[in-house]
């Protein structure tokens, strides 16, 4: 069974840093296109970054050039460093990946998700 596990979520201040860590576990036979989305209260879940297995990168324009993703192949890992938060972006953050697994398959895994918080 696939799952993908994600943390580093936190209450920071407006202009913080905060570094998110998502790791692919179960009998994977090959990780595709890793990524990030993201929820605001309100509004719908919307893509942030997405990262192929050659280290091809895409970000949404709300971060890009502010945000960074990552990828550690080995260690089945994807990273979302979000350096200079704003406000806007305090969101639940979700982790998605495209995989190639025993029996079942390739299909798209999400992340039970990690709450971001920025406030003064």
């Amino acid at each position: 069974q696939v799952q993908l596990v994600e943390s580093g979520g936190g209450l920071v201040q407006p202009g913080g840093s905060l570094r998110l860590p998502c790791t692919v576990f179960g009998n994977i036979l090959s990780v595709y296109d890793m990524g990030w989305y993201r929820q605001a209260p309100g509004n719908a879940r919307e893509p942030v970054a997405r990262i192929t297995h050659n280290g091809r990168t895409e970000y949404a324009a709300s971060v890009k050039g502010r945000f960074t993703i990552s990828r550690d192949n080995v260690k089945n890992t994807v990273y979302l460093q979000m350096p200079y938060l704003k406000l806007e972006d305090t969101a639940v953050y979700y982790c998605n990946a495209d995989i190639s697994a025993s029996v079942a398959g390739r299909n798209t895994y999400w992340g039970q998700g990690t709450q971001v918080t920025v406030s003064s």
